[in-house]
């Protein structure tokens, strides 16, 4: 067994006061002071206590987030070299006991298309400063560039976490290893959900070994427990180093609450919880997500999760959320329906007409075509399984398929996770029953630390075809067998070729699609 039984969030009780607080600590000194007076109290330094990671990227700056172990004043340090000659100091907020004493701060006025060397410090009220940590990120270009991204989603799910006999979460070390230059987290980013055991023992006798903690023995329902979900996630180093290094764009998807959480959704008593509105348990996540994930709320259009990141002439992200504004899972598929809602499904498609990127890769947290059921009867994505003419949530992916086509949008590919393995969809209207659309490609990845599933059947509205799928034989599978995947995305600079490889832990490359530049 290793355990965390005897932390909070992952920190000794001697760092940190019980009960999510962050108070400051004081320390006995051992030796009298110089004037012969007995023991005295001093103040110890503060610390940051997860890492730092970096989100959101532009061409002039990005997102630093860190974590303090008591009040502190976020520092961030930016410079061209890692010898931080000719440093650019930023002062960034109070990291205080409100927001778990996370925090981030947007450094700014950086050179574009450059490498940045940043170092983050805290800063207590008396001026003692903790050690410092560092990391890199690049800065969006401005001219044409090469670019090369990461997507995948799904960590520490269905009770597979931290296994200290594999050094951790390796996929972050594979992932780190071919320096990208971001990573679109597709959702999951916690099993909110996913309490963890000692030890898993699968069908073939093997054993599965977790790390353990507090926050990750029970479902999590108070806010300090979705805090705590993160938390966990943060003690493996692998994705430590990678969050110092690689910038991300993070989404979230439905495990960041509760399984196939819907708004008015009520979650069965069977699985553990007391709380069983699924509104109550989402507005927790919200915050547990927005103070642990690199991520501005206010830098997003409805101030939660949907926005476009530009990186430079060739490419733009739209990062969708399809879970705050879809109807119930159960809802009848009737003529009408919603996945993205009103607003959301407007600004797509008046961000893509606008675009002027060579290049649009649509986040999409829930495939477009697969059929995910939620149950007997109910469905999770827009897909409802019907072959036949759009129907309930179909009805506003076809209103932005159709817009595509209607608006000439050129260069337009959907990425997306959630059903636990790695695809290539191609979806014509030669196939399809609806066919007011232009051909595209969806590639899905997944899990990167989770059980593997699949494949799920493809709903025939859209014409999907499979040209691609790696899933296992049995459901389920645990990360000791070959199942778990990432993408990658490269933007050539000089031709502006895409090239999509989906990849599995180990960085083996399973699957490879090259696209061209529109032309028309």
């Amino acid at each position: 067994m290793v355990a965390m039984t005897g932390s909070v969030h992952g920190l000794a009780r001697r760092t940190l006061l019980r009960g999510g607080a962050l108070g400051l600590v004081a320390v006995p000194a051992l030796a009298a002071c110089a004037s012969g007076e007995g023991p005295t109290l001093v103040r110890a330094r503060p610390t940051l206590t997860h890492g730092v990671a970096v989100g959101d990227p532009r061409a002039d700056g990005a997102l630093i987030w860190a974590r303090a172990d008591r009040p502190a004043t976020l520092i961030v340090e930016t410079a061209a070299t890692e010898s931080f000659t000719d440093a650019r100091r930023f002062t960034g907020p109070l990291l205080t006991p409100d927001s778990d004493g996370t925090g981030r701060l947007r450094v700014n006025g950086l050179p574009s298309g450059q490498q940045i060397h940043y170092r983050v410090t805290l800063e207590g009220d008396d001026g003692a400063a903790s050690e410092p940590v560092t990391g890199v990120f690049r800065t969006a270009p401005a001219a044409p560039a090469d670019i090369k991204l990461h997507w995948s989603g799904d960590v520490v799910g269905q009770g597979y976490g931290i296994n200290p006999d594999l050094g951790g979460m390796r996929i972050f070390a594979t992932m780190a290893g071919r320096d990208p230059h971001l990573f679109l987290h597709s959702g999951d980013s916690i099993y909110a959900d996913g309490p963890l055991q000692e030890s898993v023992t699968l069908p073939d006798g093997r054993v599965w070994r977790n790390v353990v903690s507090e926050a990750k023995s029970a479902v999590a329902q108070t806010l300090d427990q979705f805090r705590g979900n993160y938390a966990y996630n943060l003690t493996d180093q692998n994705y430590l180093r990678f969050n110092s290094s690689v910038a991300q764009v993070a989404q979230w998807d439905d495990h960041e609450t509760t399984n196939n959480w819907y708004p008015g959704g009520t979650v069965a008593a069977s699985k553990g919880y007391t709380e069983r509105s699924m509104d109550v348990l989402s507005t927790r996540s919200w915050q547990a997500f927005h103070e642990w994930m690199p991520v501005e709320p206010t830098e997003a259009v409805d101030g939660k999760i949907y926005r476009k990141i530009s990186y430079g002439p060739l490419l733009d992200v739209f990062v969708l959320d399809m879970r705050t504004y879809k109807d119930t899972n159960d809802a009848d598929n009737g003529p009408t329906g919603r996945i993205f809602g009103p607003a959301q499904t407007r600004w797509l498609i008046d961000g893509l007409r606008d675009s002027k990127a060579t290049w649009k890769i649509v986040a999409n947290d829930l495939p477009l075509g697969v059929v995910v059921p939620d149950g007997d009867t109910a469905q999770e994505g827009p897909a409802n399984g019907d072959p036949g003419a759009p129907r309930g949530r179909e009805t506003e992916i076809a209103q932005v398929l159709s817009a595509i086509k209607a608006d000439r949008v050129r260069g337009v590919v959907w990425l997306t996770a959630d059903v636990h393995y790695t695809a290539a969809h191609h979806y014509s209207p030669e196939r399809a029953a609806f066919t007011d659309f232009d051909e595209f490609w969806e590639f899905v990845s997944g899990p990167l630390n989770a059980g593997a599933f699949g494949p799920n059947k493809l709903d025939a509205t859209f014409g999907p075809e499979a040209v691609f799928v790696h899933a296992p034989p049995e459901q389920n599978s645990s990360p000791l067998d070959a199942f778990q995947h990432f993408g990658e995305v490269r933007i050539d600079g000089k031709t502006a070729e895409l090239t999509v490889d989906l990849c599995d832990a180990s960085g083996s490359v399973l699957f490879s699609k090259r696209l061209p530049p529109s032309t028309r």
